[in-house]
């Protein structure tokens, strides 16, 4: 029997969206690229001052808010534990609801830098000139 996609026998069928385009990617990926770009953009500067770091993206935060945040947290810092690095996560689904498409990679670049600047014990606006509180 020949596989669902093969019917008729002429061969499997094409995608709907090139692999090139950018509706190819899902929401989940290009928000990982944004979290990357950010941290990309970071690096260069301050990759030396925070040591052992790993930037993630998850979709909700894993549990209810801490006591000290308002609300639905966008992101937070894990740090150094047991021989692990420290880690900037950012969720996607919270910062989606609180921006416009167009304003999401800026969004996304203030959040990386407010929680680079609290890990590093410095302001937002030192660690990111472009900072838009």
């Amino acid at each position: 029997m020949t596989p669902r996609r093969d019917r008729h026998g002429r061969g499997l069928r094409a995608p709907l969206i090139p692999y090139d385009a950018p509706g190819y990617a899902s929401r989940r990926e290009r928000f990982d690229d944004m979290v990357a770009d950010a941290a990309d953009r970071l690096a260069p500067r301050w990759s030396r001052h925070w040591g052992r770091l790993e930037f993630g993206a998850e979709d909700v935060p894993p549990s209810e808010p801490s006591p000290w945040e308002d609300g639905v947290p966008i992101g937070r810092v894990f740090p150094a534990h047991a021989g692990q690095p420290a880690r900037i996560v950012l969720y996607r689904r919270p910062i989606e609801a609180r921006s416009d498409p167009q304003d999401r990679e800026q969004l996304v670049r203030d959040v990386i830098a407010e929680q680079v600047a609290r890990m590093l014990g410095r302001t937002p606006e030192e660690i990111d000139p472009g900072y838009e509180a």
